[in-house]
Formats: C-alpha cells, structure tokens, sequence
C-alpha cells in the first residue's frame, strides 16, 4: 500500500514468515522492550537510513533497507513454504529455529535464499562461492533459478545492519560482565579490475615488521576489498577464559583515489560509525552493562577517541613516543586570562620504561588463554593530541625474559586495573582469529561477487591499468557477500553455543589426530564439523532409501563431513 504522499507502508507478514517462538505477540501486550525492538526493526524496513546522528555521516558506505511487502498472490504456495521443504525440510530442528529468527528481515523469496545460502556455505567443500553454496545442495534445493540467488546479494531488499542487529539480541545472553566490542580491519584478496569497490591496499600477512633490522622490513600491498569490521566478544561456557568474536557490523573502505569526495571515508570514521551504532543497540536492548571498545593502533586515534559516546571506554595500544602531560593545576583565584588545558610535560612511553628511577613491578595476567607474569609501569596522564583533556590510564610492559620488546597500553578509564586492561586487550586477538577461520574453513576470499560483464555486441573497450568497474554496478553484492559470510560464521559458533558437545567432539577429534596431545577446547573446525553432521543426518534419516543402511554409513559419512 502507499500513503497519501507516495511512501510505502510496511506491512505486517502472514505466520508463514513469523517465527514459531519470536518476540511479534498480537495476542498479547508486547513489554517495553519488545515493543522498542519491534519500533526499530520496522525503521530497519523502510527506506531511509538506519541510524541518524552526528557521528553517522558516512552515506555512501551503508545500505539502507526498505520496506518489505508480502509475495504476490500467485506464489501462495512458496509463501506456506519458504523454505521449499522437499529438500530443505530435513534440516535439524536447532538450526531452523536458529535461521527463523532472522525471517522477519527478509520476504519469502529472500528468507529462503537466504537460508540456501547459509546452508550451502556451510556444506561446502572447496570455493565457497556463491555457486559453491548451491552445488553443495544440489538442484534439489533450488526452488527458483539459480540467478534468484545471485540477485538475493545484488538486488533483494534487506540489510545487514539489521541482521547484525538481530545477532546481537541473540547474543545478549551470553554477554560477560561487559559488553566487548572489537574493531579492525580486514583485506579480502580478489582478481579482476571489473569488481566494484576493491583497490590496492595494505596486506598485513605479507608485510614484515623489520623485527631484525631496517633492510628486513618489507610492506606488501594486495588488490581486494578491505572491510572494517565490529565484532562482540563472547565467552565460552566450557572455559570462561577463553572466547569468540562474534562480527555484527561491516563497512567496505573504499581508497580516496577511487571514491566520490562527498563518499570518501577514513577507516577511522567508519570505525567511530559502527561505535556508535552498538552502542545504540547496548542502549535498545537495556543489557544493563558498560561496552568497551578493543582496538589497535590504528583505531587509537584522536577521529575516534574524541567522539566516543557517553559512557563507553576504549582500550587500545599507544605509540611508544606519544607526548603525555599532566592534568592542569588549579586555577587560582583572581588569575586573569584563558585556562590551562594541560600541566607539565611527562615522559613518553619509552623514556618510561627507560627511567631507572621507576622502579618496575611485577603483575600476573590472563591473557591468551594463560597466566603471565610481567613488569609493568603505569601512571595517569593526559594524551592531549589524541583525548584533549580526558585522563587516560597508561601500562607499560615488559617482557621478563627479554624475547618481546616493550609495549604501551592505555584505558580511557583511569580506575581500571592493571590487569584488567591487559587482559581485555587480550581479547582483541580473538577477532584476528576470525579473519583466519573465516577465510581457511568458509572461504571468505573465495566469492567474486560485484563484478559487471560488457554486452556481447559491445566492443571489447581498451585496457587501462587499475580497477575499472562500470559506475555503480555491483555495488550492492560487493559490500553484501563478505558480510554474509561472516554471518555464517557467528551462526555456527551461535548454534554450537547453543547445541555444541565440546567433550564429545574434543574426544572424536583427539582419536583422529593423536599427535593433538593437548587439545582441550573445540576448534572452529570442529564446530562446523559437528553442525555439517547435523545436517547430513538430518538427511539421511529423511530419506527412506537410506534408513536402513545409515548406521553403517554413519561412521564413513562422519569422518568425510567433519573434515577440513
């Protein structure tokens, strides 16, 4: 329907898209916070931006959702089934109610290529790419043509903010006794000049540092799409210390060289945008706990720091040589003239740890899922190029042994203990372990979505050296496959959180590889094994030809699924 003016109303879907246990009550009174969340997801579903706000000023980096309407009259059947369960039905009962909780963001066309997608990435072996998905499902799966599934990325109308929204409201309850925010960036390595968006960019992994000498530093660049990424920490339940990052928020960075000036944003400012946007959904959902922002040294400058919301701290690493001051003096009364935003110069970092006049003292720390014990110094200063006349609390360490060199660290709380901030900073480590898990186990690099192909009666136009992507064609599948991919992975640490055995697939695994003398905790390998075999089970049992000799094939088909 439209309104008087011409805008589309969004309107309410049939039970076929409600999910069996969802929060949508018409029966009942929905409470406060449910009615807030249903406020914000139908804002998710009308054209218009998402968040609105001094710090979300970056338009061009962010897809903004539209309102959904129901299927045509004449697909009355697909909308009793989404999910075309003749060959998706004998999914298992936990994943479904898992993937129904996102149906409210997506039309019945959409919702069942969404779950066909996520199902197929899962199951597959090799290239995850789109076409990988629905070869690992086979034609069976397929309810429209398989182009249905590439337009679900380029051209179907949802969001990814509004489903890194849902996920973070599914994972409220699993919060620690904060709210841990990660942030960083990632390179997605891709071939082609005709793909939207991608462009030279620094390669961390085949940089080096110089660690032994200037003429041994080597800085790498590699063509791709770079993404800043947000994820939310989330401890394990079989061992506290340990946890996973979850990725909630994506922005596609674009370099300045190829982005519209009026479009251009620093990765800095697209991190301070995906801040703010948790830090409104920390608010919504009233978790009642304080969020903490990890970053490196990147993300440890003044765009960001200086327009952090009330009431969220950042911890971060500083650069050894950052000018430190202390807090101004009073003002004395009578004194005429501007007031002191800074007192003395301190020593930097380094002149820190040099000071033998400082003695060092011992701290033990968790961090990286052991105890250590360090030298640390600390003070509480000003670090006024990058947070004005906010006071930072600054730790120094030192590695005993002398094998690591001296590092700097810094709260924007300044009552926080020492231990406390190393160990947080910790936990930043855990989103560098996604990157690497995403891109072995599900393929992250692996989709080439976003590119554009010329007519065939067209002539062939003449080379030119660089990207070459035609205006904005493939935008949309550009800055959506990666996110979905990432999607994926939350999704199977969610349902293992929810359904994992850890002690049963530890054990099944130390029997295959005995060499893993001390393994303890599942691998995200054998969390996506464990759900792949979910998965073929659920199919097996199914399908009445195979009932008879599934036991028999359980042990074969179980060691095949649940390799990498």
């Amino acid at each position: 329907m439209r309104s008087l003016g011409g805008e589309r109303k969004a309107t309410v879907r049939g039970p076929a898209l409600r999910p069996p246990n969802g929060d949508l009550r018409p029966e009942n009174m929905p409470t406060k916070r449910e009615s807030h969340r249903q406020d914000r997801l139908a804002a998710a579903l009308r054209p218009g931006p998402h968040h609105v706000g001094p710090q979300h000023s970056c338009i061009g980096h962010r897809e903004h959702a539209k309102e959904v309407l129901p299927p045509p009259s004449n697909h009355a059947q697909r909308r009793q089934d989404p999910l075309n369960t003749q060959s998706l039905a004998a999914l298992p009962q936990s994943l479904q109610a898992l993937l129904s909780q996102f149906a409210i963001l997506f039309r019945a066309e959409s919702y069942r290529n969404f779950v066909t997608v996520i199902v197929g990435w899962i199951l597959a072996r090799g290239r995850h790419s789109v076409s990988g998905a629905l070869r690992a499902l086979g034609p069976d799966a397929l309810g429209n043509h398989f182009s249905a599934t590439y337009r679900f990325f380029s051209k179907a109308k949802w969001s990814p903010d509004a489903l890194g929204e849902e996920l973070f409201r599914l994972l409220v309850p699993h919060f620690g006794s904060r709210v841990e925010a990660i942030i960083d960036d990632t390179l997605c390595k891709k071939s082609g000049p005709h793909i939207w968006g991608a462009g030279m960019h620094h390669d961390a992994v085949g940089s080096t540092y110089g660690r032994f000498g200037a003429a041994a530093r080597h800085v790498a660049m590699a063509f791709g799409h770079n993404f800043v990424v947000l994820a939310v920490w989330i401890p394990l339940p079989w061992n506290l210390g340990a946890g996973v990052a979850f990725p909630v928020l994506f922005r596609l960075y674009r370099s300045k060289k190829l982005t519209p000036q009026d479009q251009y944003c620093k990765r800095t400012e697209l991190a301070r945008e995906l801040i703010g946007i948790v830090h409104e959904w920390n608010q919504c959902y009233e978790t009642g706990k304080n969020l903490v922002v990890l970053g490196d040294g990147e993300y440890s400058s003044k765009t960001v720091l200086r327009h952090l919301p009330e009431g969220v701290e950042f911890i971060g690493s500083m650069t050894m040589k950052a000018a430190l001051y202390e807090r101004p003096p009073a003002r004395k009364k009578g004194h005429k003239g501007a007031r002191r935003k800074k007192g003395r110069r301190l020593p930097s970092p380094r002149q820190l740890a040099a000071d033998t006049s400082v003695p060092w003292s011992w701290a033990t720390v968790h961090i990286y899922g052991a105890k250590v014990r360090l030298l640390v110094k600390t003070l509480t200063c000003l670090w006024y190029t990058t947070r004005k006349e906010s006071p930072v609390r600054l730790v120094v360490t030192r590695d005993p042994s002398g094998r690591l060199e001296d590092r700097a660290f810094f709260s924007t709380d300044p009552s926080m203990p020492i231990q406390v901030v190393l160990s947080l900073f910790s936990h930043r480590w855990r989103l560098e372990v996604t990157f690497h898990d995403a891109k072995q186990f599900l393929g992250l690099e692996d989709p080439q979505n976003g590119w554009w192909r010329r007519e065939s009666e067209s002539p062939r136009p003449k080379k030119k050296p660089g990207p070459n992507a035609k205006g904005d064609r493939g935008s949309l599948a550009a800055q959506r496959t990666a996110p979905m991919l990432f999607f994926t992975y939350s999704l199977v640490n969610l349902w293992y959180l929810q359904h994992g055995e850890p002690e049963r697939d530890v054990a099944r695994s130390r029997i295959q590889a005995p060499w893993y003398t001390r393994k303890r905790l599942p691998s995200f390998a054998d969390m996506l094994g464990a759900l792949r075999w979910k998965i073929v089970a659920g199919q097996m049992e199914a399908d009445p030809h195979l009932t008879r000799v599934s036991s028999k094939l359980e042990g074969l088909l179980g060691a095949l699924v649940r390799a990498a």
